[in-house]
């Protein structure tokens, strides 16, 4: 296998990328940069096509590195031999080099003691579709030598770069409508970069590698078609709760254990990932129906709902996704829904270390008069439950403030 020829031609696609696009530098990348400070390796995850390979090189590219890119169809079947012969071309073509970027390395066999031999004279970068990449042998290998970062689609912010919109700290009119505007258009499409790129389209074929690519064919699934509706259902369904009884009962699963695993597989690819309803009981929240979300609005409008359909769903999706983005960076953070026997529900129950902090609604709506009831009084008994007087509800465009609750555009507060 000649080792060099593709060595070179992956490189010359992320240079010529790099040249002819407007690259964003994403949030987090400082926090990334300074992992690598460290004799450590830095495992950059996340689901596929979220911009993890360009991440990568960009914290490199100042340095002299390699890179290879495992998820080729020339990289299959790869013997534990070729590791030794990928690192010779390596230094064939670099000299001593400082940086080794292994993307998608999941896709080998093997790979755990070879990032290990390399981490000792080299800062090594490797990235994974997969959340369980570091579960397995590289965690007994490396204990505390290696550092996790999550990489999400762009976020509103992120997008706001791509498109080259400056916005102000003070909105006049013009920028809101400009931003009302964009936002429309993110929700729409989601944060996938190369949706921005090539089309809509892309969406559906982004969902369709993630299942086939990193389901299917990592986990070896049989019953695929019995796959593909679970993972329509809970895209379609993106924000609504469920119970795993409910769901086999729906999709006419006979073992709920087998609906269990699969729904782990979506979560470890990062398409779906759940809330649990909040309870100080232990026993209560694992009873409790769950919540289950899609990672990207851009995968609901293709795969399930339109944003016609639902706008409140869509945007309780988006909301969501921000608190795992925050999550994921603050270990103390945790974040739950709220709902008691009358029904009463609250969105999202924030909480840091043992104190609630924050309870939040997400409501559709651009005027007062558009303000549904319930959803305030159940804000408010959750309040008085909970202890929370930190009390705030996401809208489309309505803002305000009173004695108990604030009223913020949910667009706002993306970009806060």
């Amino acid at each position: 296998m000649d080792f060099k020829k593709i060595i070179q031609e992956q490189r010359e696609e992320l240079e010529k990328i790099e040249k002819e696009e407007n690259l964003v530098q994403r949030e987090g990348y400082e926090i990334a940069r300074k992992a690598l400070s460290y004799p450590n390796i830095l495992a950059v995850l996340g689901t596929r096509r979220s911009g993890k390979s360009i991440f990568s090189y960009l914290l490199a590219k100042n340095y002299n590195f390699a890179y290879l890119n495992f998820d080729d169809e020339r990289l299959t079947d790869l013997q534990k031999e070729d590791f030794d012969k990928i690192l010779s071309a390596f230094y064939e073509m670099y000299g001593d080099i400082d940086y080794i970027i292994l993307d998608e390395i999941q896709n080998t066999d093997n790979w755990e003691l070879f990032v290990n031999r390399l981490r000792r004279t080299k800062k090594v970068i490797i990235t994974g579709s997969n959340s369980k990449l570091l579960s397995g042998e590289l965690s007994s290998h490396l204990t505390g030598r290696y550092l996790d970062f999550l990489l999400f689609p762009f976020s509103f912010r992120e997008f706001l770069i791509k498109k080259s919109f400056v916005y102000r700290k003070i909105f006049t009119t013009r920028d809101t409508a400009e931003i009302l505007k964009l936002f429309g258009e993110f929700l729409q499409l989601g944060g996938f970069p190369e949706v921005y790129k090539f089309g809509r389209i892309m969406a559906s074929r982004i969902y369709e590698d993630i299942l086939v690519k990193d389901i299917f064919l990592r986990h070896k699934i049989k019953k695929t078609e019995e796959f593909r509706r679970l993972a329509k259902y809970l895209v379609t369904n993106s924000s609504k709760e469920s119970t795993y009884g409910r769901l086999a009962k729906i999709l006419e699963l006979r073992q709920i254990s087998t609906l269990s695993q699969w729904i782990s597989y979506l979560e470890n690819a990062f398409l779906i990932f759940r809330f649990e309803r909040f309870s100080f009981k232990l026993k209560e929240q694992f009873k409790s129906p769950k919540k289950f979300y899609c990672l990207d609005t851009g995968l609901i409008n293709s795969i399930g709902f339109a944003f016609s359909e639902n706008q409140g769903r869509i945007l309780e999706s988006l909301a969501a996704v921000e608190l795992l983005r925050k999550k994921s960076t603050n270990p103390m953070l945790e974040v739950y829904y709220w709902k008691d026997h009358q029904q009463n529900e609250v969105d999202f129950v924030v909480k840091e270390g043992k104190k609630i902090t924050q309870l939040i609604q997400v409501c559709a709506i651009s005027s007062k008069e558009e303000l549904p009831e319930r959803e305030i009084s159940s804000l408010i008994k959750a309040s008085r439950e909970l202890k929370c007087k930190n009390l705030l509800v996401l809208t489309y465009n309505y803002e305000a403030e009173n004695k108990w609750i604030r009223f913020i555009p949910l667009w706002k507060w993306l970009l806060a």
